[in-house]
């Protein structure tokens, strides 16, 4: 139905399947579109995401809008949505979420919210998520008995636009219980802005942490206690003669609270900052497809893919310095061999993935600090992508350390390991990273942008 400046349809379907069998469609109900000067604003009543034409997921749409004027998305992930998780240092184990619509505070700033119910630390009665009372925040983490309210925490988001800066506020609090404030919340604060430097364009960012944890490979988790800072840094990726290329700059200075490197008390320095990487990868031996055209034949894919060897390439630097003269720098080099096998058309092992990359780094000098101490001198990173059984497909990731020097020597340092249900239009997952021992679930649709 058309009327003046405004568009409705009692519902209307969305899919990017074009073959016998549609594996993913929106059915948006309700739809009314309003036609505003260099506007178009879309509302809907209860929709659904359909999988295979037989598993209907519900999700409401909100109000979006979209500019006319400059590239814009509709996000379809957001909406109220379930999510189950795995966090073993924060929230004792497994847990459940419900990510409910943006709130629009004021102007372009939206309010988003996560509540979560803890289920395993409320079965089990006790967590170990947290330091005895009175303890210092980086003490070690002791067994306590819980109440109703620590079965309960939050995550929100506060995001928007102001002038042309971005800001952006994170908050996750793992207990309800205020007595233990200090130690269940943690807070990121940023604001950014494009700007032109050296002909050249970078993000400027200015940020803000309390209790931010850091995973830092064969030196274990780190806590920073307080931290604030300026970073100016640029991100690019480029092809040529088929050499895939990407490029990162970052510069920067900050003040920091955090956990010392040879012990548990908190120690205070300013950071200075400096790195550069550059990553190519060359193809070595690449089998093209024929053809771009998809067919029935993509059960599994979303596009071609080239099959063949890569070799991947790194070198990158880096230089810090903190109070008292300390500082410290590294050189790293990385090569290794990337190789994809199979179409993933067939029924079983019909597509292999294994990339390895081992990598040296040359140092000098120490941090004040255990979460940016130069860790990992020698390893080599394993990925390995297997197709089992149709369209299930298990992927791996490891960093093994290869320093004989370490206690960590012979270990997986960081690693994850999922298990997908991989579609030509979508891809669903079950994770788990042992190192941080967090896991969750993870979803993706291909086409839709």
């Amino acid at each position: 139905i058309i009327l003046k400046n405004e568009w409705f349809a009692k519902q209307a379907i969305f899919t990017n399947d074009l073959f016998e069998s549609e594996q993913i469609k929106f059915k948006i109900n309700s739809l009314k579109i309003l036609i505003e000067e260099d506007l178009l604003r879309l509302r809907s009543g209860l929709n659904y995401l359909m999988l295979e034409e037989k598993v209907s997921i519900p999700f409401w749409l909100s109000e979006k809008t979209i500019s006319t004027k400059e590239e814009s998305e509709l996000d379809l992930e957001d909406g109220n949505s379930w999510n189950i998780g795995y966090d073993k240092r924060d929230k004792d184990g497994y847990f459940i979420g419900r990510k409910y619509d943006p709130i629009n505070l004021i102007g372009e700033y939206n309010l988003e919210l996560q509540p979560q119910f803890f289920i395993q630390r409320s079965y089990q009665g006790y967590s170990n998520s947290f330091t005895g009372k009175g303890e210092s925040i980086t003490s070690d983490k002791i067994k306590r008995n819980t109440t109703f309210i620590d079965y309960f925490g939050l995550e929100s988001k506060i995001d928007g636009k102001f002038k042309g800066w971005n800001h952006k506020v994170e908050k996750k609090i793992n207990t309800f219980d205020f007595d233990k404030l200090a130690e269940s919340l943690r807070v990121k604060l940023e604001i950014s802005k494009e700007i032109n430097f050296f002909k050249d364009s970078f993000n400027n960012k200015f940020y803000w942490v309390y209790r931010d944890r850091v995973w830092n490979g064969s030196q274990g988790e780190a806590e920073i206690y307080e931290g604030y800072g300026w970073k100016l840094e640029k991100d690019n990726s480029w092809t040529d003669n088929n050499i895939s290329k990407n490029e990162y700059l970052s510069f920067g200075f900050g003040r920091y609270s955090a956990e010392e490197l040879n012990s548990k008390n908190l120690t205070t320095s300013f950071k200075g900052s400096l790195f550069y990487k550059l990553g190519q990868r060359f193809p070595i031996l690449i089998n093209e497809p024929d053809s771009k055209y998809i067919d029935n034949s993509f059960k599994y894919l979303p596009e071609p893919m080239n099959k063949g060897i890569y070799l991947d390439t790194e070198i990158s630097l880096s230089s810090s310095f903190y109070k008292n003269g300390i500082h410290q720098e590294y050189i790293r080099v990385g090569a290794g061999p990337e190789f994809i096998i199979g179409d993933f058309k067939n029924s079983a092992f019909d597509y292999t993935r294994l990339k390895l990359f081992p990598f040296y780094k040359i140092t000098n000098g120490n941090s004040v600090f255990k979460f940016d101490q130069i860790s990992d001198v020698l390893a080599l990173d394993i990925n390995l992508d297997q197709q089992l059984i149709g369209p299930i497909l298990i992927k791996t990731y490891g960093r093994l350390n290869l320093n004989s020097d370490s206690d960590k020597y012979g270990e997986f340092t960081q690693s994850k390991v999922s298990l997908n249900w991989q579609r030509r239009s979508y891809e669903f997952g079950i994770f788990y990273q042992p190192h941080k021992k967090s896991g969750g679930v993870q979803f993706s649709i291909f086409g839709f942008e």
